[in-house]
């Protein structure tokens, strides 16, 4: 029998016993059969909730019409049971390959890669990597602040909006936000792109770019002093202190007449809002107050 004339009526449920014997006998009888074994796995959306098969059938059977118009659709719905199940396979494999991880404000999220190389992310940061070609090509995309202590191998990339970075084996910082990209070498050699240049890092060194003006300079630190829940910061712009304040204290800033282009070095502590609050106020003579929704006013010192 033909093939093709077999598979149309065995989708609508309509094979005499002798075609089904022979469907049955058929090369590709065993391959359609899993493939619709496998819908059982295919699950909706969450927010869908569907009604099982007998409260469905009677429900057509009250209505000779619906259960008509049910089996003219019925090899329609097997035919799309079998796309679902590709589909859903094809995405999977698509989904699963890439892995993201990412912190909220005030939170920093320690984690091992495929290679046992770690990251540290400050807060409100996110990292996106390829774990399942992760041997073939070591990258990661990073949006916000991390710390990497990467193990020896292939080259390994961190991949921002603004530069890229690119070592073998070493540990680094590389912080990635809006107007500010810097990165920080503490150990071996860390190579950065940025606008078409590239310029080595050996340790102890600093590459920084503020609103597209580049700057290098040298630190003693052995790693990033976020990670010892202090955020340091050496001649920038007030308003980068500003922002990584709110960012560790999932707070908001209301600023009166304060110009926050004025240029600040200093540092502030994460364990305290309040001695963090006075760090950033007293050396550039500004006052504060805090209200009960998280919010804190900044304004000019009376005195």
């Amino acid at each position: 029998m033909d093939k093709e004339y077999l598979l149309k009526k065995w989708l609508a449920d309509d094979l005499t016993p002798s075609e089904a014997k022979a469907f049955k006998a058929s090369d590709d009888y065993q391959t359609h059969r899993k493939m619709l074994e496998g819908a059982q796995f295919f699950r909706a959306s969450a927010v869908s909730e569907v009604a099982s098969l007998n409260d469905f059938y009677k429900k057509t059977e009250k209505n000779p019409a619906s259960a008509k118009t049910f089996k003219w659709y019925s090899p329609l719905l097997k035919i799309a049971a079998v796309l679902a199940i590709l589909l859903g396979v094809g995405s999977f494999f698509f989904f699963d390959a890439g892995s993201n991880v990412s912190s909220l404000a005030s939170e920093k999220i320690s984690m091992a890669l495929p290679d046992e190389s770690a990251v540290v992310l400050n807060a409100k940061s996110k990292i996106i990597y390829n774990k399942r070609n992760w041997n073939e090509k070591r990258e990661v995309v990073l949006d916000g602040e991390a710390f990497f202590k990467v193990t020896k191998g292939s080259s390994f990339d961190v991949i921002t909006n603004t530069g890229k970075v690119s070592v073998l084996g070493t540990q680094f910082n590389v912080k990635n936000r809006k107007g500010y990209f810097e990165v920080q070498c503490f150990e071996g050699l860390v190579s950065v792109q940025y606008n078409g240049d590239t310029k080595k890092l050996p340790a102890g060194s600093i590459f920084k770019v503020v609103n597209g003006v580049v700057t290098s300079d040298a630190t003693s630190n052995t790693e990033p002093q976020w990670i010892n829940h202090i955020s340091d910061f050496k001649s920038v712009p007030f308003y980068e202190v500003i922002q990584e304040f709110e960012r560790q204290y999932d707070v908001v800033f209301s600023l009166e007449n304060i110009n926050t282009s004025r240029i600040f070095t200093g540092g502030f502590v994460h364990t305290s809002i309040e001695d963090g609050l006075k760090s950033i106020t007293l050396p550039l003579d500004l006052e504060y107050k805090i209200d009960s929704k998280k919010r804190i006013t900044l304004y000019k010192s009376k005195l």
